[in-house]
Formats: C-alpha cells, sequence, structure tokens
C-alpha cells in the first residue's frame, strides 16, 4: 500500500512533477473517473489548468475489468489483438461492446463539460493523468487521440502502475511519471487504503472548483 486515496496520491505526483509549475503553456488532463480527483491535487499543484479527456475501456465478456482494448474521444480506438486471438472474440462482439462504450462516453462528455468546450492542447504540454495503470490499454487511447490534437508534448502521469505497462507507454508518449512500479502488481486498488469509486457528481464539483480558479486567459483559451 502506497496512497491513502487518490487526494494523497495526486499530491504524491504533484511532487514528482514540480518541474512543471507555474508554466503557462501546462494543462492537465484527467481519466475520468478515478483519475479526477488525482488530477485535481495535481493541477492545483501545478497552478495549471484543468479538464477531462474522455476514455473507455472495452471489458472482456464475463470480465469488465480486462481490457480488449480502449475508445477515446475523436473515434480513436485500441485493440487487445492477443487477447482477442486466445479467446476468439468475434468482431460482432467487439463492435457491440465499442457502441455501447461511445454511448456512455458521449454521456459523460456532455455530463462533465456541460456545454463548455476542451482546453485547447495544440502547441501545449499536456499531463494526462489517472488514478493508476493495470494494461494500459485506456491510457494508450488517450496518448494516440491527443496526438491528433497536436499538442507539443504529451507527459503520462500515474501514482502507480507495472513496469511493463509503464515501459509500453514510454515509446508512445514523451515522458512517463510513475512514483511506484510494485513487482507483482496486483491491481490498482490494492495500493490504495481508501479506493471508493468516484462518482459523476464528484468528477463535476472537482471540474468546478478548477475553473473557478482558471485564469482568465485560460478559460478564453478554450476550444471554440
Amino acid at each position: 500500500m502506497f496512497y491513502v486515496d487518490r487526494a494523497h496520491a495526486g499530491l504524491a505526483l504533484a511532487d514528482a512533477l514540480r518541474e512543471y509549475a507555474g508554466r503557462p503553456d501546462v494543462v492537465v488532463l484527467a481519466l475520468p473517473r478515478g483519475g479526477v480527483p488525482v488530477a485535481s491535487r495535481v493541477a492545483e499543484a501545478l497552478d495549471a489548468p484543468l479538464d477531462v479527456f474522455l476514455v473507455r475501456k472495452l471489458g472482456f465478456p464475463g470480465n469488465e475489468e480486462f481490457a480488449m482494448g480502449a475508445i477515446a474521444s475523436g473515434g480513436v480506438r485500441i485493440l487487445n489483438e492477443p487477447v482477442l486471438d486466445r479467446y476468439g472474440v468475434p468482431d460482432a462482439l467487439v463492435e457491440a461492446v465499442a457502441r455501447r462504450e461511445g454511448l456512455e462516453l458521449a454521456r459523460r462528455e456532455k455530463s462533465y463539460r456541460g456545454h463548455l468546450p476542451p482546453l485547447e492542447v495544440r502547441g501545449k504540454t499536456v499531463i494526462v493523468v489517472d488514478d493508476g495503470l493495470a494494461t494500459g490499454f485506456s491510457m494508450r487511447a488517450a496518448v494516440t487521440a491527443l496526438r491528433s490534437l497536436g499538442p507539443r508534448r504529451v507527459v503520462v502521469a500515474v501514482p502507480v502502475g507495472p513496469r511493463e505497462t509503464v515501459e509500453t507507454l514510454r515509446r508512445l508518449a514523451d515522458e512517463v511519471v510513475c512514483p511506484a512500479t510494485p513487482e507483482p502488481f496486483l491491481a490498482v486498488g490494492h495500493f490504495y487504503e481508501n479506493f471508493e469509486q468516484t462518482s459523476d457528481h464528484d468528477v463535476v464539483d472537482l471540474l468546478s472548483r478548477a475553473r473557478r480558479r482558471e485564469p482568465a486567459n485560460e478559460t478564453a483559451g478554450r476550444e471554440a
């Protein structure tokens, strides 16, 4: 166990990211829902604007926590081909899961942001935060989708994850910050004392607080 809760993990992660503090080119993006309370502490400590970046895991039939792949805003889809081949998952089932998760992604986009546009990331250093890594498919989808938006630099920041997954992400992101890479790695929740589910209400509340402290030029700089 490394962290009391997600807020504690966010403070630890912010300390590891302190070189980015106070820089006007830095934007923090959280992967909902669990990544938001972590990213909230990071954004506050770095004095950076906070937004969400929507990603949905494609859960394996009968074991939703086991990723067949993931989808992200902008129509990005990444599939775990070895797993699909090993278990003979038919394309029709993958499509059905992707459609279902796509609807949930759209619902969350509207619920979390309302009519506000996302923060502009073109030319920025984007720090993408989650509460931990397991297979890394959600984060891989996020990084792939973000690349198409033209950021100057993509930094993946998570409190904990398996070493193999971290090394895979190093080949996709410009930098990966992960203070803890325990072996053996069981599940993200094993490294938190309190790993209660983050609600939609929690996400909206944390985003609202972050927007209240956003500088006027950042608010105005959201995409049209």
